[in-house]
C-alpha cells in the first residue's frame, strides 16, 4: 500500500485533472511489465529525449510515471497516439480497452486546439539553454580554455551521433522498421578525381565486412591528395541506401573508426526546407545541428582553424527546393539560405578545407556544386550481396537455406533484391510466406515491386482482416503530401488511430525538427519516400473520393532531367509505378477488399490506368521514358500492353546520358520478350550499374548491343561475358570508351567463341595493350560468321603489328587488316562450313588446308607508316608474291627511295597475281595490288567470253590479267631507264606503264622508245609531266608503225599529258579518263578490225606548216584505219592549205578533227575545195570556224557526200565563190549553210546559182535570218526550179529554211510549207499569184500564217493554176472556233472543183483539195438537185454555192467538231448531202452530235447512194441517235468501208445492224470494236456476215465475245475467201476458242494480218497457229497471250523464212528460254516488239544474230527484259550492220555504265540509229549524263524522245 500511495500521489495532478485514478494505476502497472517497449514508443514520440538511465529515477514505477508525463506534456495528439498504441499492441483487457479509448483516445477529453506543454525535462530535452551564436559580444578565451571548451563539444557531437545513428534497440516482429542487417552496397566513381583507386568502376565494400570492421568507407575521402576535390556527390536512385550510408558514415565516426575527422554534422534537405529565414554558418551548425554548452565561438573559432577535419554531410540535396546560382558569393560572416550556405561551403568560401559530401538521385545537379566534385554512382546490391544480405537476415539455418533457394530460383526476386530497399522488405515477406507455402512457391507471389509492397502490408495486417480504413487513412495522408510537396508530418496530420497504426508497424518514422522560431518540435515522415507513394496510390485506387479523372492524371512518365531546385518538390517518380501496378489483375481482389466495393468498380478503375498506358506506349519516347514505360508495363503483368509496347519500340532505340540499373534493364528485357521484330540497343554516356548486362541474359530480340561509356571497368564486362553466350540472335557487339583492363578482356574472350552468330565487333577506343589485343584477334578463326573487328585506338607495339599480320594470314576468314595510325581494323568473310568444324580451333599445323584456304580469299594488309627502307619493302615483296592471299599490301611512308624502286620492280617480276603497282616516291606512296584468284576470275571470265569471237587479232595477244605499274613523281630520268626497263621486262603481264611527273625529257623519251619493244605488248604508255616538246611526239607517234599494240598516241603539249595507248582505249575515251563505274577487267574491245581504228589526238600545239608536213609524213607510215585530232588555238590558212595538200597521201586516213581550233573567215573555202583534192573526202563539217570534221570513205564507196558551215559568217560575198567550188562535186548530197549571214540578199544569190550546184538531197538555210521577203523569192523561183521537192520555211522563233531536191528522173511534184510568215490582207492576191504560176505545186500547208477566214476564202477563189491538183490545208486557231457552216462557206468560193474536205476543230486544221481547171455542171442535173432541197431560208445561196462548188466532192471528213441542237449545221450538212452525187466516203468521227443533227445527217444519208464507206468510229451517240443511224444504214449495199467502233450496239440497234450487213455484199471492212456484243451478238453478226464474200479487214476487238463468240467466228472464216486483216484483240478467248481459231485461220489463205493479242490463248493455240500459218502473213500481234517458251519457239519457227512478214509483237509472255531465232531470217520484217518478256543475256545471243538476217528492221522494242551488258555488246556488234534501224528499247534492264559505252561505241560505227532507249537501267547519272553528252542518241530520260523523221521523207 505504501508503494502504491506514493504511486498515487505521483499521479495526483494528472489523476485529479482527468478524474480516471483507476486507469492511470493501471496503465503505470502494466507499462512497468513492458520498460522495453515503453522506451521504443519514447523513442519514437520523442525522438530527442535522452533516456539516460544515470538521469531517471531508479524505481521502475517512477521512471513510467516520468515516460508518461513526458509523453502527456507533448500535447493531446501525441497522446491521443500513444493511447492507440497500447490497446494496439500490448493484451488490454477488454473492460479496460473501452474506457482508456472512451477517456483518451477521443477528442473531446483533452480539448482541441491544445498547445503542447512542455515540462521541464522534455524542455531540456528539446533545446539546450545558450546564447545564440553571433547575438553576444565575443568572450575571449584562452587558448587552454578554447581547447578544453572544444573537447567537451567533440565528445558531445560523438554521443548525439551514436545516440540519433545507433543500431537502436531490435524490434521482433515483421515490422518495416526492425533492426536489419548491413551489407555495402557497390559504389563506382565516374571520374579520374576518384580516391585510392584511379581505375574507373572501382567498387567498394567487402559483402562479407562485419559491421564494426567496415574500413572501406575510408576509400570515399581521398586523403592522400592535398590539392584533390574536398566534395563528393553521392548519386543514386530511390531505394539505394544514400540515407542509409550517410548515417552510417555518421555512426562509424562515432565509433572512431573515421579518425581522420574530429567533427561531423548531418543535414538533411527534407528539414532545411523547413527554415525560411538567413543563416549564418555558426547558427547552421550549433541552432540547427547541436549547440556547445559553452563558448560558441571559441569552439567555431577552432573548426575554422582545424577545417580539414570536418566534415559535413547533407542528405537529399534532390529534395532541396529554393534554387541556388554558381554566381552566389557569400563572405566569411555572411548570412543566407541553408542552400546558400551550403554551395559556400562546396565552393570554399566558407569554413575553407572542409570536407562536404552530398546525396542525390540522378538527374540535373544545381550549379552551386564544383565542377571538380568527385561523383560516386551507388547501385546497390549484386548477387553476391543479395545473397549476403539474405543469410545475414536469415540468420537461423533452416530459414536461411529456405530464403536462398527461394531467391536462387526465381529471376524476378533476384530483380527486386538488387535495390537494397526493396531486399529488406522481400526478407520481411519470405519470412511470413516460407512458413505457410510450399518450397519455390512464396517468391511466385512477389512477381513485381506493387505486390512486394502489398504483400508486406498483408503481412502487417492481423490474420484474416484487412486494417482498410488505416490504410486508406495513411493512404490520404501520403497523397496529401505529395500533392504538396510535404514528407515531414506533424502530430496534428494524422488521427490518432491512423499514428498509432503507423508508429506500431514502423511505417512511420519520428525525429526532431527545426523551426523558424528557434524551437524544435518532432516531425514524422514515412520510412521511406517511396512506401508514402504506395500508399498514396493506394488511395487513388481504392479511395471512393478519387474519381478516374484525378486518378488517370497521375498516370505520367516523368523526365529524369528535372533540376530538382523548385520550390515545390515533384515527389512522385514511383507514384505511376505502383498506380500501373496496382492495375493488375492480381491485385484486384486486395483492391475491393479495400475499397469495400464490387469487382465491377475495381475493373473500372484498373481499366482506366491500362488505357493511359496504352497511349502512352504509342507514342515516340526518348531513352528515360521508355525505361520507365517499360517499368510500368512490367507492374501491370498484361502481356498484351507489353506486346503494344514492345512493338512499338523503334528498331534503333538509343539510350544517352543517363544511369541505368539492373532493375531497369530487367523492365527493358521483360518487354523484349514480346516483341517479334529485331531491335538495335545503344548505350552511350550512361552510368550503367557494373552487373546490369546479366539483365540481358536470354534476350533473343537484340540484334545490336552497343556500350560506350568510360564508366564501363571489369565488373561490366565480366556481367556482359555472361550473358552475351545466351543472346541468340546478337550480331553485332559494341564496347567502345571504356575501362576494361586485361582482366576484363580476358572474361570476354572466353565468352566471344560461344556466340557463333556474331557479325561485327567493335572494341575501340578501349586503350588495350598488346596482351589484349592478340587475345582478342587470336578468337577470329573461332567466330564463323564475323565480318569485322574493329580494335582502334588500342596502345600497341610494332611486334605486335607484325603477330597481327600472322593472325590475319593463318585465319581464313580475314579479308582485310588495316594497321595505320589509330586504326586497327579487320575484315573477315564468313566461310560456309558444319557447327563442328566452326567451333574446333584451328590447328597450326594443317598447312595444306590453310595453303587452300588461301588460294580462294583475298587479303588486304594496310602497313603504311613503318620505316622499313628498300631491303625491307623488298621483303615484303617477295613475301606477298609467294603468299597467294593478298588483295592489296600498303607500304606507304616506308622510305622506298629510287635505288629501291628496282628491288621491288624485281622482286615482283615473278608474281603473276600482281595486278597494280603504284609508287610515287615525291607522296610517299607504295601500294601493291592483287588480282582474284583463278576461282574467283571464273564468274567475270565466264561473263566475258561471249566476246572471245569478238576480239581483234590484236587483242587476243594481249595477257589475260595484264598488270598496272604505275612509277609516278619519283624523279627518273634517263640514267635510270635501262635498269628500270630490265627489272619491268621478261614477265610478259606488264599493261599498263605509268612514267609520268618525271625528268625524262625529249632523250628519255626517245630512249624509251627504243626500249618498248623489249617490254612486250603494253596496254597503256603514260608519259606526262616529263618535259617532252614535238620532236618527241614524231618519235612516239612512230611507235605506231613499229609496235603492233600501240593504237592511241594522246597528245597536250602544253599541259604536258602524253598517253600511248592499245586498241582497248574506247572507254577511257568515251567516258574522259579511267572510270570506276567500268571494271578493270571488262575491257570489250573491238567490232572487227574497222571499229578500232588507230588515233593521234595532238592538241594545245602551235602547228606551223613545216611541222605539219613533218608530222604527215611521219604518220603516212601508220597502218590504218586512222583518225587524227588537231587542236591548237589559231591554225592560219597557210597551215590548213599545207595540211589539206598532203591529205592525197594518208590512204588510210578515216576522220581529220580540227577541234577545238581557230580558223579564218576564209577557211570554208579552202575546206569548199577538198572534195575535188581528196575525192576520199565524204563529208566536211565546220562549225563556229572553230570546229572542223573531215570524214572520209574507202575507195569503193561512192555515196553522196555531204558539206556543212555552220554558224561561219557567211555572207552574200561568200556565196558566189562558195558555189562556184561546190559546182566541181558531182555528188554533193547535203548542203548545209545554217546560222551564217546570207539574210535576203544571200538568199537571192544562192537561188540564182543554185542550178549550178548539183545537190541531190538538201538545202538548210536556217537562222540565217531571212524575211517574207526571201519567202517570195522562194515562190517566185519555183516555177524555174523543177527539182525541188520540198521546201519548208519558218518565220518563227525556230527559224527554219529548208529545201528538199528530187533525183534525177523522179516526177516533178512540190511540197510547200509555210509557218508563221505574217501573211496580211494585202499579201493574198502575190501569194495566189505564186501559187498559181508553179504548175508543180501539189500542196501547200500555211501553218499559223496569219490568214483569217476572209483571207482565206479570198485565197481559195484566187489560185487558179491552169490544170492539176492543189491540196490547200491551212492550220489556225480560228479553224477550231469558227464552227463547220463558216468553214463550208469559204471553201464555197473556190475558184477549182472541190473534191475532197477535211475538218478537225481539235487540231485546227481545215483541209481541201482542188482540181483546175473547174468544170461546170450541166445546169439540168443542178435545177434537178435543187428541186430535192429547201431552199426557203438565209442558207439557201450558201447551199446553191457549195453545190456548185462541190459538185465534184468524193469525200467529207469531219473530225472532233460539235453539233448541237443549237447549230444548223445539221440542217445544212442535209441539204448539202441530198446534193452530193458523187460522194463517196462520209467521216464524222470522235464527235458530239445531238439527237435533232443526227436525225438531219441520217435524212441525208439516205439519199447518199453512191457511199462507199462510212465512218462513225468514237463519236458519242444516244442510243436513239445509235437506232436512227442504223436506220439510214439500209440499203446502202454499195458500201464498202464500215466503222462504228466504240458505239453502244443493244440488241434492237445490233439486230438492225446485222439486217444491214446481210445486203451489203461489197463489203471489204467492218470494224466494231469496243462494241459490247457479247457472245450472242457475235452469233448473229457471224450469220450476218456469211454473204461477205469480199470482206478483207473484220476488226471485233474489245467486245468480250469469249470462247463461244470465237466458235461462232471460227465457223464463218473460212467462208471469207478475201480476209486479209482480222483483229480480235481483249475479248476473254481462251484455250478452247483459241484452238478453234487456230483451225479456222488456217484456211484463210490471203490472211496479212492477225491480232490475237490481251486474250489467254496459251501454247496449243501457238502449236495450233504454227501448224497453218497463212503463207501472205504481214503481221502478228500476239501480246499477253500466255504464251510460253514452246508456243514462242514453234511459232519462230512457222515464221522462219516468211518473205512477206513486216511486223511481230510476242511482249508481256513468259518466253524466258523460248525466244524466237530465224535460221533464215525475214527480209521484210519492220518491227518487232518482245518486251516484258524475261528475255536474259543468254537468250539475247540467238536474237542479235536473227536481227541479221532482217535486213528492213527499222525498230526493236527489248524492254522490261533481263537483259545486262553481255545483251549490249551483241547488240553493239550487229548495230553497224542494220542500215534501216532507227529505233531499239532497252528500257527497265540490268544495263551498267560497260553496256552503255558498247552501244555508243556501237552507234559510232555509221548506224543509222535515231534513238536507244535506256531509261531505268542500272547506270549512274553522271555517266548517263556524260555518255549522252558523247551520243545524243542515247536516251536515258523517263519520256520517249521520240525519233524525229528525217525532212523531206
Amino acid at each position: 500500500m505504501n508503494q502504491e500511495t506514493r504511486a498515487g500521489s505521483s499521479w495526483d495532478p494528472i489523476g485529479l485533472q482527468l478524474g480516471t485514478r483507476n486507469l492511470w494505476s493501471w496503465l503505470m502497472r502494466l507499462l512497468s511489465t513492458q520498460p522495453e517497449w515503453l522506451s521504443t514508443k519514447m523513442k519514437f514520440f520523442l525522438p530527442n529525449v535522452e533516456l539516460d538511465s544515470r538521469d531517471e529515477p531508479p524505481n521502475p514505477e517512477q521512471r513510467v510515471v516520468s515516460q508518461l508525463q513526458m509523453l502527456h506534456a507533448q500535447g493531446q495528439a501525441t497522446w491521443k497516439s500513444f493511447i492507440h498504441c497500447v490497446c494496439m499492441e500490448l493484451e488490454v483487457p477488454l473492460d479496460l480497452e473501452v474506457p482508456l479509448l472512451s477517456t483518451w483516445g477521443q477528442e473531446d477529453e483533452l480539448g482541441t486546439g491544445e498547445k503542447p506543454r512542455l515540462g521541464p525535462q522534455l524542455q531540456h530535452g528539446l533545446k539546450r539553454p545558450h546564447q545564440g551564436c553571433g547575438s553576444s559580444p565575443r568572450r575571449k578565451h584562452c587558448r587552454k580554455q578554447q581547447l578544453e571548451l572544444t573537447r567537451k563539444y567533440l565528445q558531445l557531437l560523438r554521443t548525439s551521433a551514436q545516440r540519433h545513428c545507433g543500431d537502436g534497440v531490435p524490434k521482433p516482429g515483421p515490422t518495416f522498421g526492425a533492426h536489419q542487417p548491413y551489407v555495402p552496397p557497390i559504389l563506382q566513381w565516374s571520374r579520374a578525381t576518384a580516391p585510392l583507386d584511379p581505375r574507373e568502376g572501382a567498387v567498394l565494400g567487402d559483402p562479407k565486412t562485419e559491421d564494426s570492421t567496415d574500413v572501406s568507407l575510408q576509400d570515399l575521402f581521398n586523403f592522400k591528395a592535398p590539392k584533390g576535390p574536398r566534395v563528393t556527390v553521392l548519386l543514386g536512385k530511390a531505394g539505394m541506401g544514400k540515407s542509409t550510408l550517410a548515417r552510417r558514415l555518421c555512426q562509424k565516426w562515432a565509433e572512431g573508426q573515421l579518425d581522420h575527422f574530429q567533427a561531423l554534422f548531418l543535414f538533411e534537405f527534407r528539414q532545411l526546407n523547413l527554415i525560411t529565414r538567413f543563416l549564418t554558418l555558426p547558427q547552421l551548425l550549433f541552432d540547427l545541428y547541436l549547440s556547445p554548452e559553452a563558448g560558441p565561438e571559441a569552439v567555431f573559432q577552432y573548426l575554422k582553424e582545424n577545417a580539414n577535419r570536418v566534415l559535413l554531410i547533407f542528405d537529399g540535396l534532390d529534395e532541396a527546393i529554393y534554387p541556388c546560382s554558381s554566381k552566389d558569393t557569400l563572405g566569411p560572416n555572411g548570412s543566407g539560405p541553408a542552400l546558400t550556405l551550403f554551395s559556400a561551403l562546396c565552393r570554399g568560401t566558407l569554413l575553407p578545407g572542409c570536407w562536404v559530401m552530398v546525396t542525390s538521385r540522378p538527374g540535373k545537379l544545381p550549379a552551386c556544386l564544383p565542377t571538380e566534385a568527385a561523383m560516386v554512382h551507388m547501385w546497390g546490391f549484386d548477387g553476391l550481396r543479395v545473397e549476403e544480405y539474405v543469410s545475414r537476415f536469415f540468420s537461423e539455418q533452416p530459414a536461411q537455406e529456405v530464403a536462398l533457394a527461394e531467391l536462387q530460383g526465381n529471376g524476378h526476386l533476384q530483380s527486386l533484391c538488387a535495390v537494397p530497399a526493396l531486399c529488406q522488405v522481400t526478407c520481411l515477406c519470405l519470412r511470413h510466406l516460407l512458413s505457410g507455402n510450399a518450397p519455390g512457391q512464396s517468391g511466385a507471389l512477389l512477381p513485381t515491386v506493387t505486390q512486394l509492397y502489398m504483400q508486406m502490408v498483408l503481412t502487417l495486417s492481423p490474420p484474416g482482416s484487412l486494417p482498410a480504413k488505416s490504410l486508406l487513412g495513411l493512404g490520404e495522408v501520403a497523397l496529401r503530401g505529395l500533392e504538396v510537396g510535404k514528407v515531414i508530418f506533424s502530430a496534428g496530420d494524422f488521427p490518432p488511430a491512423i499514428m498509432a497504426f503507423g508508429a506500431t508497424h514502423s511505417l512511420l518514422t519520428s525525429f526532431c525538427i527545426h523551426t523558424d522560431s528557434g524551437h524544435r518540435e518532432i516531425g514524422y515522415a514515412f520510412a521511406h519516400l517511396t512506401l508514402q507513394e504506395f500508399f498514396a496510390a493506394l488511395h487513388l485506387m481504392a479511395s471512393p473520393s478519387v474519381d478516374k479523372d484525378i486518378l488517370t492524371s497521375h498516370v505520367t512518365l516523368n523526365s529524369h532531367w528535372v533540376l530538382r531546385t523548385r520550390t515545390r518538390l515533384n515527389l512522385s517518380d514511383h507514384l505511376p509505378t505502383f498506380l500501373a501496378g496496382l492495375a493488375s489483375p492480381t491485385c484486384r481482389p486486395f483492391l475491393r477488399h479495400l475499397a469495400q466495393r464490387n469487382e465491377a468498380w475495381v475493373g473500372a478503375r484498373q481499366a482506366a490506368v491500362l488505357q493511359v498506358l496504352r497511349k502512352l506506349a504509342s507514342r515516340k519516347l526518348t531513352g528515360p521514358k521508355v525505361v520507365e514505360l517499360c517499368h510500368y508495363v512490367a507492374e501491370t503483368q498484361e502481356s498484351e500492353l507489353a506486346s503494344l509496347t514492345a512493338q512499338s519500340l523503334p528498331y534503333q532505340l538509343p539510350f544517352h546520358n543517363f544511369p541505368l540499373t539492373y532493375r531497369d534493364l530487367s523492365a527493358l528485357t521483360s518487354i523484349l520478350e514480346h516483341r517479334e521484330d529485331p531491335i538495335h540497343l545503344d548505350f552511350e554516356g550512361c552510368p550503367l550499374e557494373p552487373h546490369c548486362p546479366e539483365a540481358l541474359a536470354g534476350c533473343g530480340q537484340v540484334e545490336t548491343l552497343s556500350f560506350k561509356s568510360r564508366k564501363c571497368g571489369d565488373a561490366f564486362a565480366e556481367a556482359l561475358s555472361r550473358s552475351l553466350p545466351t543472346m541468340g540472335n546478337l550480331k553485332t557487339l559494341g564496347l567502345t570508351g571504356s575501362k576494361i583492363t586485361a582482366q576484363g578482356v580476358s572474361l570476354l574472350v572466353q565468352a566471344l567463341p560461344l556466340c557463333l552468330q556474331l557479325e561485327e565487333v567493335r572494341f575501340q577506343d578501349n586503350q588495350l595493350k598488346d596482351r589484349e589485343v592478340l587475345s582478342i584477334a587470336e578468337v577470329l578463326p573461332r567466330l564463323p560468321r564475323l565480318r569485322k573487328l574493329d580494335l582502334s585506338r588500342s596502345s600497341f607495339s610494332t611486334s605486335t603489328v607484325l603477330s597481327l599480320v600472322k593472325v590475319a594470314v593463318l585465319c581464313p576468314t580475314v579479308r582485310v587488316l588495316q594497321v595505320r595510325e589509330t586504326e586497327l581494323i579487320f575484315l573477315l568473310s564468313p566461310l560456309e562450313d558444319t557447327a563442328a568444324e566452326l567451333q574446333r580451333a584451328p590447328d597450326p599445323q594443317e598447312t595444306d588446308g590453310q595453303r587452300k584456304e588461301a588460294e580462294d580469299r583475298r587479303l588486304t594488309l594496310s602497313l603504311s607508316g613503318n620505316q622499313l627502307e628498300d631491303e625491307g619493302c623488298r621483303l615484303l615483296a617477295e613475301a606477298a608474291s609467294r603468299l597467294h592471299i593478298a588483295r592489296k599490301l600498303d607500304l606507304s611512308d616506308s622510305g622506298l627511295s629510287v635505288d629501291g624502286v628496282s628491288c621491288v620492280l624485281s622482286a615482283l617480276r615473278t608474281c603473276q597475281a600482281l595486278e597494280t603497282l603504284h609508287i610515287s616516291l615525291l607522296h610517299r606512296t607504295a601500294v601493291l595490288t592483287f588480282t582474284r584468284e583463278l576461282e574467283e576470275q571464273r564468274g567475270t571470265q565466264e561473263r566475258a567470253a561471249f566476246l572471245d569471237n569478238l576480239m581483234s587479232p590484236l587483242s587476243r595477244e594481249l595477257p589475260p590479267s595484264s598488270r598496272r605499274i604505275r612509277l609516278t613523281h619519283c624523279g627518273f630520268q634517263t640514267k635510270h631507264l635501262e635498269q628500270l626497263c630490265r627489272a619491268l621486262g621478261g614477265s610478259g603481264h606488264l599493261g599498263h606503264l605509268d612514267f609520268s611527273g618525271n625528268s625524262l625529257g625529249d632523250e628519255g623519251v626517245t630512249l624509251l622508245a627504243q626500249l618498248l619493244p623489249g617490254l612486250g605488248p603494253l596496254q597503256s604508255l603514260n608519259l606526262s609531266e616529263n618535259g617532252v616538246s614535238l620532236s618527241a611526239v614524231c618519235c612516239l607517234s612512230q611507235c605506231m608503225s613499229a609496235l603492233q599494240w600501240a593504237a592511241h598516241l594522246d597528245v597536250s603539249l602544253e599541259s604536258q599529258q602524253i598517253l600511248l595507248q592499245g586498241g582497248k582505249r574506247g572507254r577511257d575515251g568515251w567516258m574522259g579518263g579511267s572510270s570506276p563505274e567500268f571494271p578493270a577487267k571488262a575491257h570489250f574491245s573491238g567490232f572487227g578490225q574497222r571499229s578500232n581504228p588507230r588515233s593521234f589526238c595532238l592538241k594545245e600545239c602551235q602547228l606551223e606548216p613545216l611541222s605539219l608536213t613533218s608530222l604527215c609524213a611521219t604518220l603516212e607510215q601508220c597502218p590504218g584505219p586512222l583518225e587524227v585530232q588537231l587542236s591548237c588555238e589559231t591554225l592560219s590558212d597557210q597551215s590548213l592549205d599545207t595540211l589539206l595538200q598532203c591529205l592525197p597521201r594518208l590512204p588510210q586516213l578515216r576522220l581529220l578533227q580540227l577541234s577545238p581550233t581557230g580558223l579564218s573567215p576564209r577557211s570554208p573555202l579552202l575546206l569548199a575545195d577538198v572534195f575535188s583534192l581528196c575525192p576520199r573526202v565524204q563529208k566536211v563539217d565546220l562549225r563556229s570556224l572553230t570546229h572542223a570534221t573531215l570524214h572520209f570513205r574507202p575507195s569503193e564507196d561512192k555515196e553522196g557526200v555531204s558539206c556543212g558551215f555552220r554558224s561561219c559568217s557567211l555572207s552574200l560575198e561568200h556565196v558566189e565563190p562558195l558555189c562556184c567550188l561546190l559546182s566541181k562535186c558531182d555528188n554533193l548530197s547535203q548542203l548545209h549553210l545554217a546560222e551564217n549571214l546570207l539574210g535576203d540578199d544571200g538568199l537571192r544569190c544562192l537561188l540564182e546559182h543554185l542550178p549550178q550546184v548539183p545537190i541531190s538531197g538538201s538545202l538548210d538555210l536556217s537562222l540565217n535570218g531571212i524575211s517574207r521577203e526571201g519567202v517570195w523569192q522562194l515562190l517566185e523561183t519555183l516555177p524555174s526550179r523543177p527539182r525541188v521537192r520540198e521546201a519548208s520555211v519558218n518565220l518563227g522563233s525556230a527559224q527554219d529554211f529548208w529545201i528538199h531536191f528530187s533525183k534525177r528522173g523522179e516526177t516533178p511534184q512540190t511540197t510547200l510549207r509555210l509557218s508563221e510568215c505574217s501573211f496580211g490582207p494585202e499579201h493574198v492576191p502575190r501569194l495566189a499569184t505564186s501559187l498559181s504560176q508553179a504548175l508543180q505545186l501539189t500542196e501547200i500547208t500555211l501553218t499559223r500564217c496569219g490568214l483569217g477566214l476572209e483571207q482565206l476564202a479570198l485565197l481559195l477563189s484566187l489560185t487558179r493554176p491552169p490544170a492539176g491538183r492543189l491540196c490547200l490545208r491551212v492550220e489556225e486557231p480560228w479553224v477550231g472556233r469558227a464552227g463547220v457552216p463558216a468553214l463550208l462557206e469559204a471553201c464555197a468560193q473556190a475558184s477549182g472543183n472541190v473534191t475532197e474536205i477535211s475538218i478537225s476543230e481539235t487540231q485546227q486544221r481545215l483541209c481541201v483539195q482542188l482540181d483546175f481547171p473547174r468544170q461546170e455542171e450541166n445546169p439540168e442535173a443542178v435545177a434537178f438537185r435543187l428541186a430535192h432541197c429547201d431552199l426557203g431560208t438565209h442558207r439557201s445561196l450558201l447551199v446553191t454555192r457549195l453545190m456548185e462548188t462541190c459538185a465534184r466532192l468524193r469525200l467529207l471528213s469531219l473530225s472532233q467538231v460539235n453539233l448541237p441542237d443549237t447549230s444548223d449545221a445539221g440542217c445544212l450538212l442535209q441539204r448539202l448531202l441530198l446534193a452530193l452525187s458523187e460522194l463517196r466516203s462520209f467521216r464524222l468521227t470522235s464527235s458530239c452530235v445531238s439527237p435533232e443533227s443526227l436525225v438531219h445527217l441520217a435524212a441525208g444519208l439516205v439519199h447518199c447512194h453512191h457511199l462507199e464507206e462510212l465512218d462513225f468510229s468514237n463519236t458519242w451517240l444516244s442510243e436513239e441517235g445509235t437506232r436512227t443511224l442504223m436506220g439510214a444504214l439500209q440499203g446502202k449495199c454499195r458500201l464498202r468501208r464500215l466503222d462504228l467502233s466504240q458505239l453502244l450496239l443493244g440488241g434492237s440497234t445490233l439486230a438492225m445492224l446485222t439486217q444491214g450487213l446481210s445486203h451489203m455484199t461489197l463489203l471489204q471492212s467492218l470494224r466494231l470494236s469496243g462494241n459490247s456484243i457479247g457472245d450472242v451478238g457475235c452469233c448473229h453478226l457471224s450469220e450476218a456476215l456469211r454473204t461477205a464474200a469480199s470482206l478483207e479487214e473484220l476488226g471485233l476487238s474489245h467486245n468480250a465475245i469469249g470462247d463461244a463468240g470465237a466458235g461462232h467466228l471460227a465457223a464463218i472464216l473460212p467462208k471469207l475467201p478475201e480476209l486479209r486483216k482480222i483483229d480480235l484483240s481483249a475479248n476473254g478467248i481462251g484455250l478452247a476458242g483459241g484452238a478453234q481459231l487456230a483451225k479456222s485461220l488456217a484456211l484463210c489463205r490471203k490472211l496479212e494480218e492477225l491480232g490475237l493479242g490481251f486474250n489467254a490463248l496459251g501454247d496449243p493455240t501457238a502449236l495450233g497457229l504454227a501448224e497453218g500459218l497463212p503463207q501472205h502473213l504481214r503481221v502478228l500481234h500476239l501480246p499477253s497471250s500466255h504464251l510460253g517458251p514452246e508456243g514462242a519457239l514453234s511459232l519462230g519457227r512457222a515464221l522462219d523464212g516468211c518473205p512477206h512478214v513486216k511486223e511481230i509483237s510476242l511482249a508481256e509472255n513468259s518466253l524466258a528460254k523460248g525466244v524466237p531465232h530465224f535460221c533464215k531470217g525475214l527480209p521484210q520484217l519492220q518491227r518487232i516488239d518482245l518486251a516484258s518478256c524475261d528475255i536474259d543475256n543468254q537468250a539475247a545471243k540467238g536474237l542479235a544474230a536473227s536481227f541479221t538476217l532482217c535486213p528492213a528492221l527499222e525498230e526493236i522494242l527489248l524492254s522490261w527484259n533481263l537483259l545486262g551488258d553481255e545483251a549490249a555488246a551483241e547488240l553493239a556488234q550487229v548495230l553497224p550492220r542494220m542500215g534501216r534501224l532507227k529505233r531499239v528499247d532497252l528500257e527497265k534492264n540490268r544495263i551498267t555504265a560497260c553496256g552503255a559505252w558498247l552501244l555508243a561505241e556501237g552507234l559510232a560505227q555509221g548506224s543509222a540509229i535515231q534513238v536507244i532507249r535506256l531509261w531505268n537501267n542500272p547506270i549512274p547519272p553522271g555517266v548517263a549524263q556524260r555518255l549522252q553528252s558523247q551520243e545524243p542518241r542515247l536516251d536515258f530520260a523517263f519520256f520517249d524522245k521520240q525519233p524525229q523523221t528525217p525532212r523531206g521523207t
